[in-house]
């Protein structure tokens, strides 16, 4: 006979992060220091919000906009408490995105939802509580686009598509992400 103990696993099976969980946080994590590292290279290198803007491509062009709304400019908040009412929404979204993604067995889904919080921690997150608003430069007006976004904007909507595309993948019956 031995003196051996079965430990009671520190984390109940149901918390347990799924390898795919793991492989969105990793993504989140990459989304959210791109979009830091495009805005640092912009206003520290380019000195975007100091110039007129920068003309690229006959289509595309750097052009700095400090957007203090939601998306698309929405919700427009000029005021301290609207800003930090605004960061707020964000922390909620990205834990509720967290608690989501832990579980992830679809790695449609696990793309989506690290682009998508990834998006939400270097925009809502980060810019919000660094400047106030969110540094967006990248303008296609010539393809008759008329908003000015980033590298955050673009993989929240890419993975908001993923979700919706999933959702309609995921075969019948089947429940959680």
């Amino acid at each position: 006979m031995t003196d051996e103990v079965e430990l009671a696993p520190a984390v109940p099976a149901g918390w347990r992060i799924t390898p795919l969980g793991w492989a969105a946080y990793a993504l989140a994590a990459v989304v959210a220091g791109l979009d830091q590292a495009s805005k640092n290279w912009v206003l520290n290198v380019l000195h975007l919000a100091d110039r007129p803007p920068l003309h690229v491509l006959p289509f595309f062009q750097l052009t700095m906009v400090w957007n203090q709304g939601v998306s698309f400019g929405l919700m427009r908040s000029d005021s301290a408490a609207g800003r930090w009412l605004l960061v707020a929404f964000a922390l909620l979204v990205v834990i509720a995105l967290a608690v989501w993604t832990h579980g992830v067995r679809r790695p449609l889904a696990a793309l989506a939802l690290g682009l998508v919080m990834g998006g939400a921690i270097g925009n809502n997150l980060i810019d919000r509580v660094r400047f106030g608003a969110v540094a967006d430069f990248l303008d296609f007006h010539a393809l008759a686009f008329p908003w000015v976004f980033n590298l955050a904007d673009s993989a929240i909507s890419v993975g908001v598509v993923l979700l919706l595309l999933d959702s309609f993948l995921r075969p019948k019956g089947a429940a959680g992400a």
